[in-house]
């Protein structure tokens, strides 16, 4: 559950196999033999960002008028990994989301998965690589199709990928259905008989169907009641270590980032500020804008203090 008191996350660093000069694993408790050099092994990423750049044409701008919405973002994500990209409203970090998908396309910039580099696809291709990486969008009342039943909607990844047909897919979908605590019985219902937190749980399960290995997720929680968000987040987290699944978190709210990153990126006007290891952000922020949102977080004593 998502709590005041920050959480604890284990450092890159400490997380990373040392390993001698002949690349053989060094266990913690064996001693470095004379004149032997130990080397930090860093994992492959699994997506990387270099100079990602969107602009937006103004309409009635002629053209010439545009607004930079990302300007030069890079980062790398290593697999099993859950990043986090925050920021006030505005900053850019829903754009670089889904230009990582290229459900927008880049104005400039390189975007790798797996060593593929996206932007250079064909929208064939694309396709193929997308069943690896999967979004959950902010608004679950508007991802989901109101005509489709939610049979249909989980299993309209499956369809389009061409796997799972007949009793097989169904059987798969009502597996998907479970996974994310919702019954087999709910599949031939519509969206508009279910919760706002219930909506959200269809969308995961679409999101899991081609057994992605990147899920993103747009402020996932934000449109939920507050009691129904430590359940989708606490979902969230199961799904990344039962699926090995890799994660990048877009949200504002900075709570929720503490509770489910173990890295951070910080966007001000479509540009990355500071990043490093949550818990380096959370307790000794470097930057004047990374400081104002953190003092933004709604405290007992800051309630106290606005109501004097």
């Amino acid at each position: 559950m998502v709590g005041d008191e920050p959480i604890d996350l284990v450092e890159d660093a400490a997380r990373r196999p040392v390993v001698g000069h002949v690349g053989r694993p060094v266990e913690e408790h064996e001693p470095a033999a004379r004149g032997q050099v130990l080397l930090v092994e860093a994992p492959v990423p699994l997506v990387e960002v270099e100079g990602l750049v969107k602009h937006f044409p103004v309409r009635g701008g002629g053209g010439k008028v545009v607004v930079q919405a990302v300007s030069g973002v890079s980062f790398d994500l290593e697999p099993g990994r859950t990043l986090g990209l925050v920021g006030e409203s505005g900053s850019g970090k829903s754009t670089v989301g889904r230009c990582v998908l290229r459900l927008l396309e880049p104005t400039a910039g390189n975007v790798r998965f797996e060593g593929v580099d996206l932007v250079s696809l064909s929208r064939s291709e694309l396709r193929r690589v997308r069943r690896r990486m999967q979004i959950v969008f902010q608004d679950p009342y508007a991802s989901l199709n109101p005509r489709m039943t939610v049979r249909d909607i989980v299993g309209e990844p499956l369809h389009i990928h061409g796997e799972h047909k007949g009793q097989q897919g169904r059987q798969r979908i009502d597996e998907l259905l479970r996974t994310v605590g919702l019954s087999p019985e709910h599949a031939n219902r519509f969206p508009h008989e279910f919760s706002g937190g219930q909506r959200q749980r269809i969308a995961i399960a679409r999101a899991l169907a081609p057994r992605p290995r990147v899920l993103i997720g747009d402020e996932p929680v934000s449109a939920l009641d507050v009691s129904v968000r430590a359940q989708i987040l606490n979902l969230l987290e199961d799904l990344r270590v039962g699926f090995d699944l890799t994660l990048i978190l877009v949200s504002h709210d900075l709570s929720v980032v503490r509770h489910m990153c173990d890295r951070v990126l910080v966007m001000s006007h479509g540009a990355i500020v500071e990043e490093g290891p949550t818990r380096q952000i959370f307790r000794a922020p470097r930057h004047d804008y990374t400081r104002l949102l953190l003092e933004s977080i709604p405290t007992v004593k800051n309630r106290r203090a606005a109501s004097k």
